[in-house]
C-alpha cells in the first residue's frame, strides 16, 4: 500500500488507516466478538493499513485492551494512534484535561497497548475549564519522557456544531484558534476529523490549515458512519445501544433522502467495472484530496477491512471527482 506522512516528523503510515471503535464501542453489541476483531487488526496490518486508532473512551479502555492483544506479537508492524481527554460515566461523557490527568491517562494507556511508546497522541476535546496550552504542554512533556512519538487534535465534529450554520461562521474555527494557540507551545503532527463525501465542512478551512503546515489530516468518519458504503436497509433500524439508533441522518427518513449520494458513488464505481464498491469510491475520494490525508474507517469485520484497503488502488478520473463533488451534502434531521 502507498505510504504517507503524517506532520513535520515525517511520520510514516500507510494510506488507509484503521479505526477500531467499532470493535468494542458504539456499534451494534450483540456483533462485537474479540476474536474477529483480532482478525481483522491483523488482516489491516497485513494489507498495510499500519495506523491503528483507538481512544482510553472507546468501552471505556476494553478498545484499547483488544488492541493491545494484536500489538504484543505486531508492534513493529502498526503506527499506534490513541487519545485522552475525555471520561466516559454512566451518562454523560466529560472533558478532562488537567495535565495530572494527561500523565496518568498516557501511562494507562501505555499498559492497555502493551508498548513502551504511543505513535500519535491525540487530544479528544479540549477542556473548557483548562486553558489549553496547559494541556497541549503535559502532553509535550510526554514527547520529551519518550513515551509518545509525536501530538494529534480532534475537531469538534459538525453535528455538535450545527448551531454555528447559517450565522457566517464556519464550524471549525473554534478548532483552528485552539490549534494557532497550541501550535506555539508544541508542533501539531496531525488532526483528526469528520470528512467524507458527504460531510464536506473540512474542506473550508481545517483541510486547508493543515496542508499549509504540513500537518497530517486524519478523516474520520470517511464511509459515514457506514452510509456511504451502500450496505445498510433504509428504515431496518439499529440496536438501541447503537450512536445511530440517535443520529439524526439515520432516521428511516433521512436514510432515504440521502440516497441520492450513495447513488452517486455507486454510478462511479460501476464505470470502473472489477467488483469497485461505493466504499471504495468514497475512501479514493479522500485519498484524492492530498498527500496529507489518511481516512481510518472504522469496521471489526474482516471482509471490510479487506474491501477498504483495496481503495488505496482505485485512481479517480477528472470526472470522477466532477461527480462527486457535485454530490449533494447529507440531510439530517436537525438542518
Amino acid at each position: 500500500m502507498e505510504r504517507r506522512t503524517i506532520g513535520a516528523a515525517a511520520l510514516e503510515v500507510g494510506a488507509i488507516g484503521l479505526g477500531c471503535m467499532p470493535m468494542t464501542w458504539a456499534y451494534s453489541t450483540s456483533e462485537q466478538r474479540g476474536e474477529e476483531s483480532l482478525r481483522t487488526v491483523h488482516t489491516a496490518l497485513d494489507r498495510g493499513m499500519t495506523l491503528l486508532d483507538t481512544a482510553d473512551m472507546y468501552g471505556p479502555f476494553t478498545n484499547e485492551l483488544l488492541i493491545g492483544r494484536a500489538l504484543k506479537e505486531r508492534r513493529h508492524d502498526a503506527f499506534v494512534s490513541t487519545k485522552c481527554g475525555l471520561l466516559v460515566g454512566e451518562q454523560h461523557i466529560v472533558a478532562n484535561g488537567r495535565p495530572g490527568y494527561v500523565r496518568r491517562a498516557c501511562d494507562a494507556s501505555l499498559r492497555r497497548l502493551q508498548t513502551d511508546v504511543i505513535d500519535l497522541y491525540q487530544l479528544h476535546r479540549a477542556d473548557p475549564e483548562v486553558p489549553v496550552e496547559e494541556t497541549w504542554g503535559a502532553m509535550a512533556e510526554l514527547v520529551t519522557a519518550g513515551k509518545v512519538r509525536a501530538l494529534g487534535f480532534c475537531a469538534v465534529g459538525a453535528r455538535a456544531d450545527h448551531r454555528s450554520r447559517g450565522k457566517g461562521r464556519g464550524i471549525h474555527e473554534p478548532t483552528i484558534r485552539q490549534l494557532e494557540r497550541v501550535q506555539q507551545v508544541f508542533p501539531v503532527s496531525g488532526v483528526q476529523a469528520e470528512l467524507s463525501v458527504w460531510s464536506r465542512e473540512a474542506l473550508g478551512t481545517l483541510l486547508p490549515w493543515c496542508t499549509a503546515r504540513g500537518v497530517g489530516f486524519i478523516a474520520a468518519m470517511p464511509l459515514g458512519n457506514g452510509y456511504l458504503s451502500g450496505t445498510l436497509t433504509t428504515g431496518g433500524g439499529f440496536e438501541p445501544d447503537d450512536v445511530r439508533a440517535r443520529h439524526p441522518r439515520f432516521t428511516a427518513e433521512m436514510m432515504a433522502a440521502n440516497q441520492p449520494v450513495v447513488a452517486g458513488l455507486r454510478r462511479v464505481a460501476e464505470r470502473h467495472g472489477g467488483g469497485v464498491t461505493p466504499a471504495q469510491v468514497a475512501l479514493a475520494w479522500l485519498l484524492s484530496l492530498g498527500q496529507n490525508v489518511v481516512p481510518v474507517p472504522g469496521t471489526k469485520k474482516e471482509r471490510w477491512a479487506l474491501e477498504n484497503s483495496r481503495a488505496a488502488d482505485l485512481v479517480l478520473t477528472p470526472g470522477d471527482m466532477a461527480e462527486l463533488g457535485s454530490l449533494p451534502t447529507a440531510k439530517g434531521s436537525w438542518e
